[in-house]
């Protein structure tokens, strides 16, 4: 009698991504959030300006307010004279008005003063003593406007300078700023419930049986998920058995909006996640041509996905990434990261497996792309990689030396 149920098919990576992502859709619940909160959140509702930015017309530069017509034909060679009548900074109201052959000292950013048009820098300038008294000499002609900025040259007051669906960096969090915006209405970030499975896995802080081993793999994937723009749910461990994995499975499926169950995925007698998966809904595959990473399961479980990744943590962390970074990309309205990828020389000739896309995880060092991949059970396969080599399902054999592309992790 066979202790196991082997694999039947197993569907491409292609596939496998394509039937998931077919299933999930954006997350449609909004919170609303402080500003100083919504770094890297995706905004639900334009964002209107009630207010011109600026709201007045202010110097670009340090220098003087002038009338331009008083600088025509000013030069290095023939400067001209403006008689001064104050100084202005930013934040001050001017106390004066600049009249004909006049001029008032601005800082930059402060308010233009009435009668001036154009701001001379304050290189093109110098502050002479004369007969009649103090004077300000003009080297440069100015035309009008020149080194001022408009009222509403930043935001015009009506329009819409943050729209819904914007991802939200520093500089649109200073363009809600600059119209006081003190809160946003961003979209929920999608909510991962976690899981890990098997009775030799213990939680952290307690004291190891033989045969026991900590549990690596809700860390590793909680962690994952908060770097994915998704808010995790770590449920902790469930025993290896129909009843308890049907439970969580309840439990995970009506508290998030995405389950993740780590363990038990396989074709071992134990491995049952596949059996409560397709009791709760449809199994849309079960077994990946990607190695490591072939025993991934997904079902479709009353409209939310579910997920079963493989017990060993390498094998774990890393197709767990293939598939939530698109997942939660689509849930979440984000962009999909591109890999940045640079080129290499590979340390050692490496066999891959016919019929499965292989991600070989690798050091770099001087130009040279070492492998570092153990086994699927070794974390540090993926703790001491700088990145990974993606070896085709058709290839079974890259040798040292050749160029590869290394994605960067």
């Amino acid at each position: 009698m066979s202790r196991g149920r082997p694999f039947r098919t197993l569907v491409s990576l292609e596939e496998a991504l394509e039937r998931v992502l077919s299933r999930v859709g954006p997350v449609d619940r909004t919170e609303t959030v402080p500003i100083d909160e919504a770094l890297d959140r995706v905004l639900a509702q334009d964002i209107e300006a009630t207010m011109d930015v600026p709201g007045f017309e202010r110097s670009a530069m340090d220098g003087y307010a002038v009338r331009a017509e008083d600088t025509y034909g000013a030069t290095d060679m023939e400067p001209l004279t403006l008689r001064p009548i104050g100084t202005v900074h930013a934040g001050e109201v001017p106390s004066g008005v600049v009249g004909r052959g006049e001029c008032m000292y601005v800082a930059t950013g402060a308010m233009r003063p009435e009668g001036a048009d154009s701001v001379v820098m304050v290189e093109y300038t110098e502050e002479v003593d004369s007969g009649t008294g103090t004077g300000t000499m003009i080297r440069r002609a100015v035309h009008p406007g020149e080194n001022v900025s408009r009222r509403d040259a930043d935001i015009k007051e009506g329009t819409v300078p943050l729209r819904a669906g914007a991802r939200l960096g520093a500089s649109r969090l200073g363009t809600a700023a600059a119209l006081g915006v003190l809160e946003l209405e961003v979209y929920a970030r999608p909510v991962v419930a976690i899981a890990g499975t098997g009775n030799e896995v213990r939680p952290l802080g307690e004291e190891l049986g033989p045969g026991q081993v900590y549990d690596i793999n809700t860390h590793t994937i909680s962690a994952a998920v908060r770097g994915l723009g998704g808010t995790a749910l770590v449920l902790g461990l469930v025993g290896d058995s129909h009843e308890a994995l049907a439970q969580a499975l309840d439990k995970a499926l009506g508290m998030a909006d995405l389950a993740v169950f780590t363990g038990g995925s396989s074709v071992g007698e134990r491995d049952l996640l596949v059996d409560v998966f397709g009791e709760r809904g449809e199994v849309l595959f079960h077994g990946v041509q990607v190695k490591p990473g072939k025993p991934v399961l997904a079902a479709d479980c009353g409209g939310k996905v579910a997920f079963g990744l493989p017990g060993y943590p390498t094998s774990c962390l890393s197709s767990g990434m293939l598939f939530l970074e698109p997942v939660l990309a689509k849930m979440g309205r984000r962009p999909q990261a591109t890999p940045v990828a640079v080129e290499a020389r590979l340390g050692r000739r490496v066999v891959s497996t016919i019929g499965r896309t292989q991600f070989l995880t690798v050091r770099l060092e001087d130009g040279t792309a070492h492998p570092v991949f153990k086994e699927s059970g070794a974390i540090t396969s993926m703790a001491e990689a700088d990145g990974y080599v993606i070896i085709p399902s058709n290839v079974d054999l890259v040798d040292r030396g050749e160029q590869v592309e290394v994605h960067l992790l």
